[in-house]
């Protein structure tokens, strides 16, 4: 069986977030604005996604 991925693109810029929010998109492996990251779709990474989603472009 294979587990669900995620695709996620940061589209917005940190500069001006708070630490957390940045904390959060370091956490998911994003580095700069338009880099991407292919997530295993789990409840800890849905919440920091959602969290920072005002950042971000998903697909699923």
């Amino acid at each position: 069986m294979t587990t669900k991925k995620i695709k996620v693109t940061l589209i917005k810029s940190v500069i001006g977030t708070k630490e957390d929010h940045r904390a959060t998109v370091k956490g998911l492996g994003l580095r700069r604005l338009n880099s991407t990251a292919l997530l295993e779709d789990t409840p800890a990474v849905r919440g920091m996604v959602r969290k920072i989603a005002y950042l971000l472009k998903c697909e699923g």
